[in-house]
């Protein structure tokens, strides 16, 4: 096996206990694992922490039944379900979103052909502009869904746009403002006892901490060991909090040889070498989820050393500079993602050199690399 992702179940279990332990010892914790846990690893993820966590929280009813094989746990399918797919969201016990009227008449409809209750989370468009109920029409929205005598309401929750950014608090208490309007519109129309929740990674340590602000948090990113934000990593880390990235990218060497002075690597011609060089052929591309966007810019490690990319990142393949290396051979573990040795490529270095955010660079690693649970 070539090419593969490692995942370490000792730094997963350091990042949930870490945060864990930030919050109030009442609030429930569910783990967000959409995105093939954001490039993790689903199924895998989801059995290391299905005796941690309270809920799991995906995005669609594809990624539930796929969860359902490995889990039994509370289950929150929070992106949208189409028609055809709520008959089995609702048989596979899925806690499903809504936001629109007619998709709980439909929801309401599938349930009773079911012979049971469907169980919902009401979205609130607390200033964020996605999905969601905005603020104005809660009210209406809250005295319709009574009408329904199977749609059982178990949570009310929202989403921040901005609390990462730890400078201008100013929008995200707008949200808090109007997410609270929202929850007392639908206490006052008879819903009191139901779940909330707004604080995905960064709202947890930003706005949660240890005070009970909500009765759930979403852990995402934090989980997987990364920072939402470069502001938030340096105040934590100051005081010893210190999350783990839990995944490791590896492949190994395809080819190694000499190439003259004078010579181009890969498409477009974008790099000629000046003097005679070692090179090695490393057999991961874009289809696999490592950017085109690291063309002569990126580094990967061999030997604990790093090697930069001559020319192109092709769909299956890219070129190394290993001149410096003194004994490479074909089979020579390379990492892409994460530690070597001493060192290390971090999914931050690969964002900034892609224009892009860490989340991306480590849900972008195709599905079909293998995840191995170290």
């Amino acid at each position: 096996m070539l090419s593969y992702i490692e995942i370490s179940k000792e730094n997963l279990l350091h990042n949930f206990e870490l945060i864990r332990g930030y919050i109030h010892p009442e609030a429930k914790v569910i783990c967000v694992i959409k995105a093939n846990a954001y490039g993790h690893g689903q199924n895998e993820v989801a059995q290391i922490l299905e005796n941690y966590a309270d809920y799991f929280q995906v995005d669609d009813a594809q990624e539930l039944k796929l969860l359902r094989e490995v889990s039994k746990k509370k289950i929150l399918v929070l992106g949208f379900v189409a028609e055809n797919e709520i008959e089995e969201a609702l048989r596979l016990d899925g806690i499903l979103a809504v936001y629109d009227l007619k998709q709980v008449e439909k929801i309401s409809e599938i349930a009773k052909k079911l012979n049971k209750n469907a169980i919902i989370h009401i979205k609130i468009d607390a200033c964020l502009g996605r999905q969601g109920v905005l603020v104005e029409d809660a009210q209406k929205f809250a005295q319709d869904i009574l009408k329904f005598e199977n749609i059982e309401v178990d949570g009310i929750y929202s989403h921040f746009a901005n609390i990462e950014d730890t400078s201008d608090f100013s929008h995200a208490q707008k949200q808090i403002d109007a997410y609270r309007k929202a929850l007392e519109i639908f206490s006052e129309a008879g819903f009191k006892d139901v779940k909330s929740h707004i604080s995905s990674t960064a709202g947890t340590l930003v706005y949660e901490k240890n005070e009970l602000q909500s009765s759930l948090v979403r852990l995402g990113i934090g989980l997987y060991g990364l920072w939402p934000s470069v502001e938030l990593k340096n105040k934590f880390e100051k005081n010893d909090f210190k999350l783990k990235p839990a995944l490791r990218w590896v492949t190994h060497i395809a080819q190694v040889k000499t190439l003259p002075a004078n010579y181009s690597i890969g498409y477009g011609l974008t790099y000629i070498t000046s003097k005679e060089m070692k090179v090695a052929v490393i057999p991961q591309g874009y289809s696999d989820g490592y950017d085109r966007g690291l063309s002569n810019v990126g580094e990967v490690l061999i030997k604990g050393t790093r090697c930069k990319i001559l020319g192109r990142v092709a769909m299956n393949m890219f070129v190394v500079d290993v001149s410096h290396l003194a004994d490479v051979a074909v089979e020579e573990e390379v990492v892409l993602l994460g530690k070597q040795g001493e060192e290390e490529v971090t999914a931050e270095e690969i964002a900034e050199k892609t224009g892009t955010i860490n989340y991306e660079v480590v849900a972008r690693i195709s599905a079909l690399l293998q995840r191995i649970v170290l």
